[in-house]
């Protein structure tokens, strides 16, 4: 079927009560694990890429983007094409060409009137091109001479009144939020500050995202669902997941060298993992 578009499938979930899946992808086997998963839990599901990501793929984005939106459009359920995590206005305005429905613009370490003035220009931008855009807010700088504090910072949260005044100010579509998150967790201890979440859902009129949602334990999953957040990016879960597979078969087949075994383990592996996590954020 044709690419879905992100913010038709957030908006979906939000009028739903529920929230869809966005996962993070590095390698063509990710993309077939996260899309096989979807499919077998007849779900939604967004492909998130990161700028990150194209910087490991030589700084080219076409290739996994092309190879991503050809296994979307032979899939059976919607599947939407997510630019994450940019800083760079120069990949910001590849991601029309590239077949992105929409993107997060990452502007979060500078301060906030440089942060208010980066993500305003790139929505202007972005929705001259009919891009659905995505930011964050942590807790910005500026007071008494101190720096922006990532929004994964520990310690990190947004403040309701300002991410507010930062929605209207910007435009954005959609706003992820410091509630207690971390990205890069490779344990499920993570426990989010549902009073602030409550705060948030009451105070914006956008739908909110979890980001760092790998280090969530499943109760904690629900309750930010329930709570409000419609969209939840996960990319650490696939990758445990791939590797620890991986190197499970090569321990146990240390004479292997057809590539295709053991990366098929993995590619399976995720394919559970997002299947499991569709499951749990369904409730």
């Amino acid at each position: 079927m044709p690419l879905a578009a992100t913010g038709e499938l957030v908006h979906a979930a939000a009028g739903a009560r529920t929230a869809v899946a966005a996962f993070n992808v590095i390698t063509l086997e990710h993309v077939e694990a996260v899309i096989a998963g979807a499919e077998s839990v007849d779900a939604p599901v967004v492909l998130q890429v990161s700028e990150n990501a194209v910087r490991f793929r030589y700084g080219r984005l076409l290739p996994l983007a092309r190879a991503a939106t050809a296994a979307a459009e032979r899939a059976s359920v919607p599947v939407a094409l997510h630019l994450d995590h940019v800083q760079s206005d120069g990949l910001l305005r590849q991601a029309t060409d590239a077949g992105f429905s929409s993107v997060m613009y990452d502007a979060a370490r500078l301060s906030y009137e440089e942060n208010l003035a980066a993500t305003r220009s790139a929505v202007d931008w972005a929705h001259s091109q009919g891009i659905w855009i995505e930011a964050e807010l942590g807790q910005v700088g500026g007071k008494n001479g101190a720096p922006p504090l990532d929004a994964h910072a520990p310690g990190a949260r947004t403040d309701a009144a300002e991410a507010r005044a930062f929605v209207a100010d910007s435009g954005v579509d959609a706003l992820a939020v410091a509630i207690g998150s971390s990205h890069a967790m490779t344990t499920r201890t993570a426990a989010l500050d549902h009073g602030l979440l409550k705060r948030l859902t009451a105070a914006l009129d956008v739908p909110l995202v979890l980001h760092g949602s790998s280090g969530l334990p499943d109760d904690e999953l629900v309750a930010a669902v329930a709570g409000g957040i419609a969209k939840v990016n996960i990319g650490t879960a696939l990758n445990l997941a791939m590797t620890g597979a991986i190197r499970e078969f090569l321990t146990a087949h240390p004479e292997a060298v057809d590539s295709r075994k053991y990366l098929g383990e993995g590619r399976e592996a995720m394919a559970r993992t997002v299947a499991r996590l569709i499951g749990v954020l369904r409730g």
